[in-house]
Order: structure tokens, then sequence, then C-alpha cells
């Protein structure tokens, strides 16, 4: 029986012939997003914009209906509320965000949370308020400055490991292909005024992950090129390594695609903004390994001699006392 193959062997596919226009368009896309995000703002969730905060215990039952709640809730009109179980599985912690209108009104807070309470005591008998408590913007802020670190910290991290495992040039690649992909993730976001929470932070990070790897798997072919074929172009060489990995990050990403395309068209509006920006991270992550990480190699420097190791002085003085003794 024949083996299906979606990318055929000996693909000869010249990646590089384009990096010029591919780099302009990338570079103008980056520069977008950031006008997005600091023109429009990105749509804060509750964990990042503040609200109210209700605590509650179904004491009638073992777990509480997180499902059920979230519908229940979310008719009330106050958005999308962030539930989570909070203790014991019948315990929830339930955040909404607060109308501009309630912000600086007296109490009115408080009377939103009321409201919440009222509704699930309504539909859900014996269910015990254990506290309705506003989220500062001051925390709602230090929520904001603690992901945006570990954003940062995540991506310094990944440059230095691939610095450290390759060359600089590559670290420095690896990063503006991250760089790349977050900056594209935060400006779809900015454009389409989806909630931005701490769902949005982890699937960022599930992105920087993908494209790491992704990234790594070409350099390590080109690395293993660059000693093997000492003569050619180093262009040729990036679109023969690209080529030679071409059919691994076809399969990688298809098999993402299968699992997240139905998530994203049939799956519950809570989990719409991190499956949506989980996919865009695949297409943008895959296009960043090919035509970010990739072509940058040659702007700075990489040759054929990048990966030979450097003869020391000890080893040219016994090198030179070894010919002189012949």
């Amino acid at each position: 029986m024949k083996l299906l193959k979606l990318v055929p062997d000996n693909t000869n596919i010249h990646f590089l012939k384009w990096r010029v226009p591919f780099y302009v368009v990338s570079l103008i896309l980056m520069a977008a997003s950031w006008a997005l995000v600091l023109t429009k703002g990105l749509n804060y969730g509750v964990d990042f914009a503040g609200g109210q905060e209700v605590t509650l215990t179904f004491e009638q039952r073992q777990q509480a209906p997180i499902g059920e709640l979230r519908d229940l809730v979310g008719g009330l009109g106050y958005g999308d509320p962030v539930i989570q179980r909070f203790g014991e599985p019948n315990q929830v912690s339930i955040r909404i965000r607060l109308p501009e209108s309630v912000e600086n009104t007296p109490g009115g807070a408080n009377a939103v949370g009321e409201q919440v309470i009222a509704a699930i005591g309504k539909t859900y008998p014996g269910v015990r308020r254990d506290g309705n408590d506003t989220v500062s913007g001051k925390v709602a802020g230090e929520f904001r400055e603690k992901a945006v670190y570990a954003l940062l910290a995540a991506m310094l991290a990944i440059a230095l490991y691939i610095w450290v495992r390759f060359e600089w040039q590559f670290g420095v690649g690896g990063l503006f292909a991250l760089a790349h992909d977050v900056s594209l993730t935060l400006g779809m976001f900015a454009l389409f005024q989806l909630e931005f929470s701490l769902q949005i932070i982890a699937a960022i990070l599930a992105i920087i992950g993908y494209s790491l790897n992704d990234t790594i798997v070409v350099y390590d072919r080109i690395r293993e090129n660059l000693k093997k074929y000492r003569k050619m172009p180093l262009p040729e060489l990036l679109d023969l390594s690209v080529n030679e990995t071409l059919a691994r990050t076809v399969m990688t990403s298809l098999t993402l695609l299968v699992a997240l395309i139905p998530l994203l068209i049939f799956g519950p509006a809570s989990l719409f903004g991190l499956t949506a920006a989980i996919t865009l991270g695949i297409f943008v992550g895959t296009y960043s390994s090919i035509y970010m990480a990739a072509p940058i190699l040659i702007w700075l420097g990489v040759n054929s001699n990048s990966f030979v190791p450097q003869e020391g002085t000890a080893d040219k003085q016994e090198r030179l006392a070894r010919e002189r003794g012949a």
C-alpha cells in the first residue's frame, strides 16, 4: 500500500528567492500591529481590567455547574464572565466586567454582584454566598505587568538557548521570529477587539513554544548542511534545509489545525479567543520559521565556516611543531 505524502520527496521550492518582499511585508504588518495596539488598545478582560468577583458554594451539589453558570451569568448583559473552581469542587469564583456607568457609582459594583448572586440563587436553591468583592484596577495592573514579564522572560530565555545551542546569529533570528509572531497575534486582538485575558497569555506562550520548535528543527538542518556542503551558496543551502524539513512542518501544522478548526467553529464562546490565537499562531509560526528565521542568517553573516572549530593557540603551536618535525 502506497503511503500518502502531503509533501513529495525532493521538493525544491525556492523560498529564499522572495525573502526581501516577504520581509518588507512582515515588517509592515508588525508596525501596523503595534500601531493598532497603541491606538485602539486591547480589549482587556476582567483579569486585566478589574471588575466584580463573586464566590459561591453550591451546598446541595458535589460539583458546581460551570457551563450552566457561564450561560446564566453571560445572559445578564455584563459580557463573558470568568468562572473558575475555587477550593472545593462545589465552590466557584465568578468574575464579571463592570460597565463604565457602574465603575464611578458608589455601591454600583456591589449591586452588580448582588444581582448575579440573586440570579444564581433563583435558579439553584441552596447556594451560599462566600464573597462579593471588587477587583481593583491596581490588582489588574499587576496581572498585566506580570504577564508582560512572563512573555519577555520566555522570549529571552529561548533566544539564549538558541544562542548557546547554535551561534549568536541563530539566537537573534529566533528572537526576531518570536517577536514577529507575538506582534501579529496582538495586532489581531487589537483589530477585532477580542477579549484579552490570562487565557490569551497562555495561548501566546503556546505559540512561542510551537514557533520555537519549528525554528529549531530548521536551524538544526541548516547547521548540518553547513558542515556538509561547505561550498554551496548560503541562499541555496537555506532553501535546501527548509525543503528537507518541509514535510515535517506541514504534517505538524495540519495535525494541530485538524483539532483547532472544529473547536474554533463549533467550540464554546469562552474558548474562542484562545483557539483563534493558537490557530493564527500556527500559520504565523510556520511562516516565520521559513521567511523570518532563515533569511536573517544571510544578513547576519552566517557562512560555511560558522560551525568549523577554530584553531586555538595551543593547537596551532602543536601543529607547527609537528610540521617542523616532519
